[in-house]
């Protein structure tokens, strides 16, 4: 499950549903998790992180995740064991691993939903696990149910640096909402970069 970057991101209002509408060009990057699924345990279904301090129950996305995708399909996996190998520092807007549990799920039963169908069904978990299915460089819009794939970035380095605090995502976007957002950044800008292939470029914006 590798985490994603926000190479822009535009917070453009609040939705009537509780959401905020964005625009953002998103990268998946090296960085992940590791996720084992054991399907067929016989046994009421569990989830194990090698992070003690995450939920390690229902409340985690990855749970939802494979729950979603076994009521889409009305499948009963017969037990189910959940293992994750945490990487990816969380409250960092790095994107975790929601979605592998389910695209876990979709390679053992061959496949039945398209990626593109899997990244509708993971709107119902997160807002950036259709991104997180379909990894890559893309366009996202709505709340992050949008997706439009966009050319490669130029093979470079991201270093990641993680403060010593944590951000909740819901506590932010809550913020925004009581301010005025001065500057924007420049999508169309981004997206031309991008497709020019401009590396000087895509960093300045």
């Amino acid at each position: 499950a590798f985490a994603k970057v926000n190479l822009t991101l535009d917070v453009l209002g609040k939705r009537e549903d509780g959401y905020h509408d964005l625009q953002s060009v998103m990268q998946t990057l090296s960085i992940r998790d590791d996720v084992e699924i054991d399907v067929g345990t016989g046994k009421p279904w569990s989830l194990s992180c090698s992070r003690e301090d995450l939920p390690q129950d229902e409340r985690n996305l990855a749970w939802k995740a494979a729950k979603v995708f076994c009521e889409q399909l009305k499948i009963d996996p017969q037990g189910l064991a959940i293992r994750i190998t945490k990487r990816i520092p969380s409250e960092a807007g790095l994107g975790g691993g929601s979605a592998d549990a389910a695209a876990a799920l979709n390679r053992h039963y061959d496949s039945p939903l398209s990626i593109l169908a899997l990244a509708e069904l993971g709107a119902q978990v997160g807002s950036d696990v259709p991104f997180c299915v379909l990894c890559g460089t893309a366009m996202v819009e709505g709340r992050g149910e949008r997706l439009r794939k966009l050319p490669d970035l130029p093979d470079c380095v991201f270093v990641v640096c993680k403060p010593d605090f944590s951000v909740s995502t819901p506590e932010l976007y809550g913020k925004l909402d009581t301010v005025a957002i001065a500057h924007h950044p420049d999508n169309r800008a981004m997206e031309t970069a991008l497709l020019a292939g401009d590396m000087e470029k895509i960093a300045e914006n």
